[in-house]
């Protein structure tokens, strides 16, 4: 959307940090230096919120970026225009299993020239989730959910095709005026269509493997032909381009031992051939939109990744006056006296001020996915900063970053471990979540995976940040926090199953950043650990970071899912985050009743995802734990 100035260019710096109230304050008449207020943005809340400059003319933009569902809310309109630039991104959808096809990516809708008017009040957001990989089902993978925003709902993406007979083989559509892009064949056949916005799936080949699904930027013929289809490139977010909802890689069903790449844009790697993990297609990148890989082919076929999230960005013009960001990289945001860079996935933190910057930092690996069938809790991802008392452990040491591209520390936000549909060898468990770090030194653990119970032996809790709890009637079998020199600076174990000896036998929680998962017992399941919350310089009021917690003021993250029970019996289920939850961005646990699965945690909290139920029936026998949350990296500095 072109935005003409229509007021004067103000050169002064920010004197508090929060610029636009020292702009409101400041030049308006009687609070500095002119007689007359410039023209500044809107007033709003919601989402991650990033000020950055336009290299041209200097002017400085706001953007709200919601990977979660939530409320954008403007409470005074601006003087620069009373519009807003949006863009919306359907959910992306699972990959196939068995040489299946790549998921397609969400819908990628654009708004850059009609504009959506902005008054004062609150606008519902909601986010699609990102759709199911095929597991140990014949099944396509799920469609990617919607994302509404404005009063446009946006598509997700299709399905990528699996199985061994059927119109499961085939790639899902994603039709309509908003729809995304198509999933990819199954091995030697069909993909599915695209909507308005998005493209067409690619077709398996024979003997290759599953066909990529569609991506939203395109679908050149691509070589391998099995490769997920191109994402595309928008700098609304942060004034830089960034890639987003590109589709699935195809499973393969040749190459014993390697994966077949994903795409840029958070399309999911397609799985291998004969390999129980990492044979599974690889996930779509949470919050881009973006499809699941598909799963690699027989023998032990293996099922299709989850698609990534959906997206909400909202742009508007702050002001016409450079801005006084000191470094580039995340959604920068002013707070007081301090510069906050925040990454919600992965890139680079650059020192552009020309001489060295002292930074603190919150990394925050993804949690790991509850266990099926009984499962434990997922354990939060692990945490570490250098804020003194935000772990019990002694905090790290503040960075200094030396000016320049070629002092570039890379920052990687880790994925949420994904749930799992059918059993793995040794039982129904979790997958544990991905390492964050902000630069390689300093690198917290993802949470480990919730023990299940549908094997012989019952597998086990999982290592990790925080330990994953462990599944019902297996008391030693809890995971314990990431072994190191201060195991506590990152997170703490799982706690123990119960057993037969109640009604009801509870798995135990996942441990999370701030305690211990609590132990599962003949009645009851355990709740998961608590969570930390940000120390009070990080809580700006205008931007939704984390979840609530047990105590005022949100920001809380990392808190282990709760585990799962036997039979119903409600409140016996384990609660995600402590007692009282779901609290830290932690999902529950399932409740005991057919289909109860686990709850997912919340993106970008590092939140474990909760253990699934038992099943009473062939159909529903398999009850899988909740995804576990991605993770966070947080880089502050004085403004």
């Amino acid at each position: 959307m072109g935005v003409r100035s229509t007021g004067s260019h103000p050169t002064t710096t920010q004197a508090d940090g929060h610029l636009l109230e020292y702009l409101r304050n400041t030049f308006i008449e009687g609070g500095g230096g002119t007689n007359a207020a410039p023209p500044v943005g809107h007033s709003a809340t919601g989402g991650v919120i990033s000020d950055y400059t336009d290299p041209g003319p200097g002017t400085i933009y706001r953007s709200h970026v919601f990977t979660n569902s939530g409320t954008f809310s403007v409470s005074e309109l601006g003087t620069i225009q009373s519009d807003v630039e949006v863009v919306i991104i359907g959910g992306g959808a699972g990959g196939g299993r068995d040489a299946g096809g790549g998921g397609g990516a969400g819908a990628f809708y654009p708004n850059p020239s009609v504009p959506i008017s902005a008054s004062p009040g609150s606008y519902t957001i909601t986010i699609g989730a990102g759709g199911q990989g095929s597991g140990t089902v014949d099944v396509q993978g799920s469609d990617g959910g919607d994302t509404v925003a404005f009063g446009y709902t946006i598509k997700g993406g299709g399905g990528g095709g699996s199985g061994t007979s059927g119109p499961t083989r085939n790639g899902r559509d994603s039709p309509g005026a908003f729809g995304g892009s198509g999933g990819g064949g199954r091995r030697g056949n069909p993909a599915g269509s695209g909507g308005t916005y998005g493209n067409d799936g690619y077709a398996g080949t024979s003997p290759e493997g599953g066909g990529g699904g569609g991506g939203a930027g395109g679908n050149a013929p691509s070589s391998p032909s099995f490769q997920g289809g191109a994402g595309i490139s928008n700098s609304i977010e942060t004034g830089s381009a960034i890639i987003y909802a590109a589709g699935g890689t195809g499973g393969n069903e040749i190459n014993p031992t390697g994966q077949n790449a994903g795409v840029p844009g958070g399309g999911g790697y397609g799985g291998s051939k004969g390999q129980p993990y990492p044979g599974r297609g690889g996930n779509g990148t949470s919050g881009l939109g973006a499809g699941g890989g598909g799963g690699g082919g027989t023998p032990a076929p293996n099922g299709g990744g989850n698609g990534g999230s959906g997206r909400v960005i909202i742009r508007y013009k702050l002001a016409e006056s450079p801005g006084s960001a000191k470094a580039s990289g995340g959604a920068i945001s002013f707070y007081g006296s301090k510069t906050i860079h925040t990454f919600t996935t992965s890139g680079t933190f650059e020192n552009t001020s020309g001489s060295p910057l002292t930074v603190d930092h919150v990394v925050i690996a993804g949690g790991g996915s509850g266990g099926g069938q009984r499962g434990g809790g997922g354990g939060a991802g692990g945490v570490r900063t250098s804020i003194p008392g935000l772990m019990p452990a002694t905090a790290d040491s503040q960075s200094t970053v030396s000016p320049g591209a070629p002092n570039a520390v890379s920052v990687q936000v880790g994925g949420g471990g994904a749930a799992v549909a059918g059993p793995f060898p040794g039982g129904i468990k979790g997958i544990t979540g991905t390492p964050s770090y902000f630069g390689t030194p300093l690198t917290a653990p993802g949470g480990g995976g919730g023990g299940g119970d549908a094997g012989n032996p019952i597998a086990p809790g999982e290592d990790g940040g925080s330990g994953g709890g462990a599944a019902s009637y297996s008391p030693a079998t809890a995971g314990a926090a990431s072994p190191n020199s201060d195991p506590s600076r990152f997170g703490y174990p799982g706690g123990a199953g119960g057993n037969f000896a109640g009604p009801r036998y509870g798995a135990g929680g996942g441990g999370g950043a701030g305690g211990a998962g609590s132990a599962g017992t003949g009645s009851d399941a355990g709740d998961g650990g608590v969570g930390v919350q940000l120390p009070p310089a990080f809580r700006n009021p205008e931007s939704t970071l984390g979840a609530p917690g047990p105590s005022p003021g949100g920001f809380w993250f990392a808190g282990g899912g709760g585990g799962g029970i036997y039979n119903p019996g409600a409140p016996n289920k384990g609660l995600g985050g402590g007692p009282g939850g779901p609290y830290a961005g932690a999902g529950d646990g399932g409740a005991g009743g057919p289909g109860d699965i686990g709850g997912s945690a919340t993106e970008n909290t590092g939140g474990g995802g909760g253990g699934g139920s038992n099943g009473d029936s062939p159909s529903v026998y398999y009850n899988r734990g909740g995804n576990g949350g991605s993770g966070l990296v947080l880089v502050m500095y004085d403004t």
